[in-house]
Parts: structure tokens; sequence; C-alpha cells
């Protein structure tokens, strides 16, 4: 695959949902390509948990199957694609995707939007991420309130993010939701790029502590997270990591078992 060649059909099937089979510079490459062309795109950075939520809502499962770009957040869904013939992917996790972006945007010139997070949060993480990349246009950061916002509310949030003609807008709202406000919202924001990276606000801003390095690298980043937040967390990783790791398993013999059979008859046909 080349850099700039992600796209709805070079996709890895995990349990339903359509995966981007990439790596960190096919997906900053594709950003790239998107705001250059003027595109309008939101990318789902998922892990285990977008998954296991796809296969209980069809229509979050048709979001993330109709988005520009589904990056594999988590490293099961990694091991999983490489299980499935797609060698080549390495996690493409939403802070880090997120720093590496801000990076080239420095460059090159992309003005950023942070959407998300609590109050204040997003202040937090401009300061951040300018401090990192001094030449970064960060033109307006909004920290949506909890309930669900009136028409009223809702329109003038997207006046205000097409008022500062961002290249790029960075959805901090957790999944389900920042999924749900990306496709909700395709076509009225204004940006050639959406991007929905969670917990990324949080970690990046300095708010919550990210898992060490060896711990993300292990797959063992939920149970760092579960034991930073036990009362939010445990209920969520107590189904979904046993669940996952069930289905996927199923799931490869399944297709192993396909793939023998597809094999044996190809022999018995050779033979004859």
């Amino acid at each position: 695959m080349t850099s700039a060649a992600c796209s709805h059909t070079n996709r890895g099937d995990v349990l339903g949902v359509g995966v981007s089979a990439i790596v960190m510079d096919d997906a900053v490459a594709t950003i790239e390509r998107w705001i250059e062309e003027g595109r309008r795109e939101y990318v789902c950075v998922t892990g285990v948990h977008g998954v296991m939520e796809c296969r209980r809502d069809p229509s979050l499962l048709r979001i993330h199957n109709e988005a520009g770009m589904v990056t594999p957040d988590g490293v099961p869904l990694v091991y999983f694609l490489r299980l499935t013939g797609s060698k080549r992917t390495q996690r493409v996790y939403g802070p880090d995707l997120m720093r590496e972006m801000s990076a080239v945007s420095a460059r090159r010139g992309y003005r950023q939007f942070y959407f998300g997070g609590d109050v204040g949060v997003a202040e937090k993480l401009k300061a951040a991420l300018t401090g990192s990349n001094p030449e970064l246009q960060v033109v307006g950061t909004y920290s949506p309130p909890f309930r669900p916002m009136t028409p009223d509310e809702d329109g003038a949030v997207v006046d205000m993010i097409n008022a500062a003609r961002p290249h790029i807008v960075w959805v901090g709202l957790s999944t389900p939701k920042q999924e749900r406000w990306m496709a909700a919202h395709l076509g009225r924001i204004e940006a050639p790029v959406m991007i929905g990276v969670g917990a990324a606000f949080d970690f990046l801003s300095g708010t919550k502590r990210q898992a060490p390095r060896w711990m993300q690298r292990h797959a063992l980043e939920w149970l760092f997270r579960v034991c930073s937040e036990p009362q939010r967390l445990w209920r969520r990783y107590a189904y979904i990591v046993p669940a996952f790791t069930c289905l996927a398993v199923v799931e490869l013999l399944r297709r192993s078992a396909r793939r023998r059979g597809s094999a044996r008859e190809t022999l018995s046909g050779v033979s004859h």
C-alpha cells in the first residue's frame, strides 16, 4: 500500500468492523491528502471497546464502516489484522496520531480546533501542544456540556467552528459519543477532517496519566486504565476484554478452517 492509498476498501474485517490496515505514516499522509483536496472526512480511532460497541449497535457499526479511516488504536486489533493477512499493520494510537499531526501541522500551517474534554482541558491541551510545537495554530477550543445540546446551541457551535476555519477538528468526547457527533456533523462542519481521539485530550493535557509504553506494547493498557479509574471502567473492561478475546479466537479458528477446506478442495481438483 502506498502512503496515500488508505481508503474505504483497504481494510481488514475485525469482527465486522472495517479497520484500516495501516501504519502511522499512512494515516498522516491520508489526512494531509484530504486537507490538500479540501475533502470532508472523519476518522475513528478504534480499539477493542469500539469494536465491541459496534457489535451491539448497528448504527455505530455503520458509522465506523462509513468513516474515511478507522485506525487500529489497540494492540489486539493489530494482532488480529496481522494474523488475518495484513502483516504491515501497526498501532495508530490516538495520542500518538495527535502528536504526529500537530508536528506536521506546525510545519505545514494546518489550523486546529479542539472540541471536547471537561471544562479547561482543551485549553490545557492547547498550551501543551503549542509548547511542543510553537508554530502550531490552534484557532479555537470548546468544551460542550454533558447534556444534549439544543438545536440552536448546536448550530451556534457549528458556526463558531466554521468561522475559525480549521483544517482539523479534534473531537474528544469518548466512544461512542464522538463517533456519533462526527457522523452527524459531516457536511455541516467545513473542516476537511474530524478526528475522534477520546482520552487523548486528557493524556496530552496532563490531566490523566498514560499507561507506560511497555504496557501499551503488550496490550495491557486496559489494565492500567482500570487501576487508574476502577469505579468508572471496571464494568466496561470486565466484559469487553474477555468477550473480544473469545470472539477473536473463534473467528481466527473459523477462518483457518475455511482456508484448510479451500486448500483441500484445490488439491482434490488437481488430483482429478
